[in-house]
């Protein structure tokens, strides 16, 4: 893997240096004509990109831009900002945005595409990337066909957490089916111990958690077509689709004694502290379904050596080999156009620039299929990487895409609601529905 990375890298190096030549070559003593597509000059430009990744992140990234960008004779810096989904948007109406934005909602990239207010990325090499990148990560980025966001960084979540040394004391098995999960959960329980831990607290987002579970479920029964349809309404929430999603987790997670604290425990137990009994002796808890960045929240001896505490394998597809993997990420769109800025969108191509990034600590993973995953700080998240690699599709949370009203509103309320007792389906399904925008 690693002669791969580097064999890749002076690919895209040797993909910038021909961007850069159509600008540094001059026709004339004193004339330098812009790279096409972009104006002005590569050498000499400042550009400027905006992220709201961790800061160790953006550290590493900056570290390893740095060396290349010097080499064109430009200038690029990452500033952190908060709130870029609302922030980019105000900027571009301003006329005030930065070259590059990293974006962690595709809606919102949508957004900005249907204003005409990105470039389409149709000047980088799309097919290399599409065969480099994790499966539908060049989907992620596209609107109507056209390419806009390219990611720079991603979460996976569908993980299914474990405390291995009592795992490997019970000589438990990472399932690979859906069926197979449900036959460990009733194995696990049958040996005396709660097979789940489950918690959807998040002060004012709570349910989350639960919605991870429902777009894990929707994209393993309905597929990338099922998934995208329901995503985007053309499939109601009131449908056969989401209701199989639905009993699924409902024969999962409310029945009797599958559950620490049972169902009425799921919506008043913080998801940030859920997974603790994982860590207890002995274990109260066998299972947990989270996002890779869920590590930074267990006990403080457990981070400090998780290669010895945490197991994590692949939340199962329905079919052993079938595995759309759920996550999120960072896109990288172009919202002032210029041949520095082109440069700088290439340079993010280069599958090692997150090198530095992942080795410091951060819980940065790497789109790139032939990223190093020795690189990663724990084999926890090199393990989280391979899930997405190996993945058969690549999925943004469905939630993020929605309307706000629907995938941070509705959504979240409706399926605590549900969870807690205080709603039946029918309702939750009905009240969502009818929340979503008319237009």
């Amino acid at each position: 893997m690693r002669a791969k990375t580097l064999l890749k890298t002076a690919a895209s190096v040797a993909a910038v240096a021909a961007l850069t030549s159509g600008c540094l070559q001059s026709g004339g003593d004193d004339e330098e004509p812009a790279a096409e597509g972009g104006g002005g000059e590569v050498a000499g430009s400042e550009v400027t990109i905006w992220t709201s990744v961790d800061q160790p992140v953006v550290d590493g990234l900056q570290e390893a831009i740095d060396p290349k960008a010097e080499e064109l004779g430009m200038t690029i810096t990452l500033e952190k900002v908060e709130n870029i989904n609302q922030l980019i948007v105000t900027r571009v109406q301003a006329g005030d945005a930065p070259d590059i934005a990293m974006i962690p909602q595709p809606g919102v990239v949508a957004d900005l595409a249907s204003r005409d207010a990105l470039t389409p990325l149709d000047f980088l090499d799309v097919d290399a990337l599409t065969e480099d990148m994790t499966a539908g990560t060049i989907e992620a980025g596209t609107v109507d066909g056209t390419f806009y966001g390219l990611l720079a960084s991603m979460n996976v979540k569908s993980l299914v957490f474990y405390p291995k040394k009592a795992w490997d004391a019970a000589g438990y098995e990472a399932p690979t089916t859906l069926e197979e999960l449900s036959e460990l959960t009733e194995q696990i329980k049958a040996d005396g111990t709660t097979p789940w831990c489950m918690g959807i607290g998040s002060d004012t987002a709570t349910g989350w958690p639960a919605t991870d579970w429902f777009e894990d479920l929707i994209m393993r029964f309905g597929g990338v077509e099922g998934y995208n349809s329901w995503v985007s309404h053309e499939t109601p929430f009131d449908s056969d689709l989401v209701r199989e999603a639905a009993a699924y987790f409902e024969e999962t997670l409310f029945t009797e004694g599958n559950v620490v604290g049972g169902r009425s425990a799921i919506s008043s137990t913080a998801f940030g502290v859920a997974g603790n009994p994982l860590f207890d002796d002995p274990a109260g808890c066998m299972l947990l379904k989270q996002g890779s960045f869920i590590t930074t929240f267990f006990p403080e001896d457990v981070q400090a050596d998780l290669e010895a505490e945490v197991g994590v394998f692949a939340f199962p597809g329905v079919e052993e080999g079938d595995l759309p993997v759920l996550g999120g990420g960072d896109l990288a769109v172009l919202t002032k156009d210029s041949a520095g800025a082109r440069a700088a969108m290439e340079i993010l191509t280069d599958p090692t620039i997150g090198e530095i990034a992942a080795s410091n600590g951060s819980n940065y993973i790497s789109p790139f299929k032939t990223f190093d995953t020795s690189l990663y700080p724990n084999p926890i998240q090199a393990d989280a990487a391979e899930v997405a690699y190996g993945s058969s599709a690549f999925l943004f949370d469905g939630s993020d895409q929605m309307p706000g009203a629907v995938g941070a509103g509705t959504f979240w309320r409706d399926i605590t609601a549900w969870i807690s007792g205080q709603e039946d389906l029918d309702t939750a399904l009905t009240n969502i529905d009818d929340s979503w925008p008319a237009s």
